[in-house]
């Protein structure tokens, strides 16, 4: 039938009463509204979805320093002397984690991550390379490691909300949480040395080696290519350490 016919009856059906002519069908029109509804609907979801993913990034991106991993440098020793003199010095820490009291579960803990500080420190001073990395992380983690678990010996009524919050930001914040718990040990320490004459010279004894072991990781930080000093540091720290044992015997 040809499109002129088609018009030709369509005009003779205007007449006939009860008939209503429509150009085109709803049901057409009505699929294709729906159709670009839904369209127009994935696509302002995505859009939605993309901004809140940018919201978020950008949220974490700037998220205070206190919940940032450290940022670990690849600087090395300088020579192979002085690798040596780092490993060397590390070494007293297993010695100290082996003479620690073990006589509770704490103190065994304590002892165990001594150890555990030498051997993270010795590895870190042999590694080279991408490995190093993950080494000092490791060396910062045990040392407040170390430092949590000698809080928790010398004092077993430690807020639990402290300790959880340690565990939290032990991986990513180590030097916070050594901060922290050596603070504490240091008011533990310095109580118990006025109530114990006994403790008064291992106490003078902590503090002098703990002030200048401060004063050589800060020249550590701020000269690293000066040779040596980090080795002094062990030192200064292995001595320090030492009097600690006092506090459990």
């Amino acid at each position: 039938m040809s499109p002129q016919s088609t018009s030709n009856h369509s005009r003779a059906l205007e007449g006939v009463h009860g008939v209503h002519l429509v150009p085109r069908s709803p049901f057409a029109s009505e699929e294709i509204t729906q159709h670009g509804d839904f369209h127009q609907s994935t696509c302002a979801s995505s859009s939605i979805g993309a901004y809140q993913r940018l919201l978020v990034k950008r949220v974490w991106q700037q998220r205070p320093a206190c919940l940032r991993p450290i940022q670990c440098s690849l600087h090395g020793d300088q020579h192979l002397a002085e690798t040596i003199a780092n490993v060397l010095t590390s070494l007293p820490f297993i010695a100290l984690g082996l003479q620690v009291p073990r006589k509770n579960l704490n103190s065994k803990l304590y002892a165990n991550s001594l150890i555990g500080v030498g051997v993270a420190s010795s590895l870190y001073h042999s590694s080279r390379g991408k490995l190093r990395k993950v080494m000092k992380w490791a060396d910062y983690t045990m040392i407040a490691t170390a430092t949590v678990c000698l809080s928790r010996a010398l004092r077993n009524e430690n807020p639990k909300l402290l300790m959880a919050a340690s565990a939290v930001f032990l991986p990513i914040q180590p030097l916070m949480v050594s901060a922290v718990h050596t603070g504490m040990m240091e008011v533990a320490f310095a109580k118990r040395a006025l109530e114990d004459p006994d403790l008064r010279m291992a106490h003078n004894v902590h503090t002098m080696s703990s002030l200048l072991g401060g004063v050589l990781f800060v020249a550590d930080d701020v000269f690293p290519r000066t040779p040596f000093l980090h080795a002094a540091w062990h030192l200064a720290a292995a001595v320090g350490v030492s009097t600690c044992n006092k506090l459990l015997e």
